[in-house]
């Protein structure tokens, strides 16, 4: 009987054993090698998602075959106790960089919903999942771009040579620069597509969709859209959107007058980036009906960058009409140092996301329902 109950033991302890060598390192990124399951669990009372605008074409051939595309795709989650206020957290390379940190730790989708806050993550027409478009396109891989993200996203001047005074990234970790470069989908970034974008947001909007009560967070040339959006939205609608952040844009809207031509200078009337001119009617309604707009930089950022300057020209041009608008530099205004050009996702994003929360504080919108 003894030998049975030892031999019982050592193969319980073996089957243990083996379990746990097998376990013990998954793959990068899962929700154990971080810290998400040392925090509360996150508990929803619901979450899906769906379509929003659209348009019906014909066959020119056939006129009984239609297409239903140009639309947009929405993914919501809405915690069990929400608050007022939701995000909708607008992406210009992939909806993965909301989802997770570059070490593969809890994002800003989990960051928000862990505070009671409603998330939207946003797919714009013809864009990750809303690729179902109304015209046809040619993808083409172009390689160098693993090298041009590198140094776009801020990581550092020269592929692979990272900041020698710190980068929010993981640099030892092959996998997380690997995880991060593969986060991308085609963005058609001409203004067609941005103009598409926008209104179909303004859409969105409109029709309550997203809420009565929003924030738009947006990421790169996403903040140039949704400063269009902005000024697409009817008067009567725009109240719902309470904020923009708009994290290191890459494109930005004036009223159209002689003296902003005059100190914007020549525009592509082409090119994905702006700046875009609007009328001043627009213009006026987009900033007189948001209760604050920032415009965030990342550490490693000159004051002489032109996007940079741009987007003090705008804040300058938003508050003259009314607006609540600043430039935030993460190093030099809040103390951050090493943030990338999508600080979201950085090893701080806490910290970041903080910096949100303070703002919401202080213009009264983190109630809870």
């Amino acid at each position: 009987m003894a030998s049975t109950t030892i031999l019982f033991l050592f193969f319980c302890f073996f089957f243990l054993s083996l379990t746990t060598s097998t376990t013990a390192t998954p793959p990068h990124p899962s929700p154990h090698n971080s810290n998400n399951n040392k925090q509360k669990p996150i508990t929803l009372l619901s979450s899906g998602g769906f379509q929003i605008g659209g348009q019906k074409t014909i066959n020119p051939l056939n006129s009984s075959e239609t297409l239903t595309c140009d639309h947009a795709y929405v993914e919501y989650f809405f915690p069990a106790r929400p608050r007022k206020l939701s995000f909708l957290l607008w992406h210009s390379s992939s909806t993965q960089l909301w989802q997770n940190r570059w070490d593969g730790g809890p994002g800003y989708k989990d960051l928000l919903l862990r505070r009671g806050y409603p998330v939207y993550l946003w797919d714009g027409p013809r864009v990750g999942r809303a690729n179902w478009g109304c015209e046809s396109y040619l993808y083409e891989p172009h390689f160098g771009i693993d090298e041009l993200n590198f140094v776009n996203w801020n990581f550092g001047e020269k592929f692979k040579i990272w900041y020698d005074d710190g980068v929010q990234f993981p640099v030892d970790d092959e996998e997380a620069w690997i995880q991060a470069t593969s986060a991308r989908y085609a963005e058609f970034d001409v203004f067609e597509n941005v103009k598409l974008q926008s209104e179909v947001m303004a859409k969105a909007v409109d029709q309550g969709k997203l809420g009565e009560e929003i924030v738009w967070v947006t990421s790169s040339a996403g903040g140039f859209r949704a400063q269009l959006a902005g000024t697409l939205v009817s008067k009567d609608k725009i109240k719902r959107v309470k904020g923009l952040i708009a994290y290191e844009s890459f494109g930005y809207v004036f009223p159209d007058l002689k003296e902003v031509r005059e100190e914007i200078g020549e525009i592509d009337e082409v090119e994905g980036f702006g700046p875009s001119f609007v009328l001043v009617e627009r213009f006026k309604k987009f900033t007189e009906g948001l209760k604050f707009i920032q415009f965030v930089w990342g550490d490693h950022r000159s004051e002489d960058h032109e996007m940079v300057q741009m987007s003090k020209k705008c804040a300058e041009w938003i508050n003259r009409f009314g607006g609540k608008a600043e430039v935030v530099m993460l190093r030099e205004d809040a103390g951050l140092k090493g943030n990338t050009h999508l600080p979201f996702a950085d090893l701080n994003n806490e910290e970041v996301l903080g910096l949100v929360e303070g703002v919401l504080r202080r213009e009264g919108l983190d109630g809870f329902v």
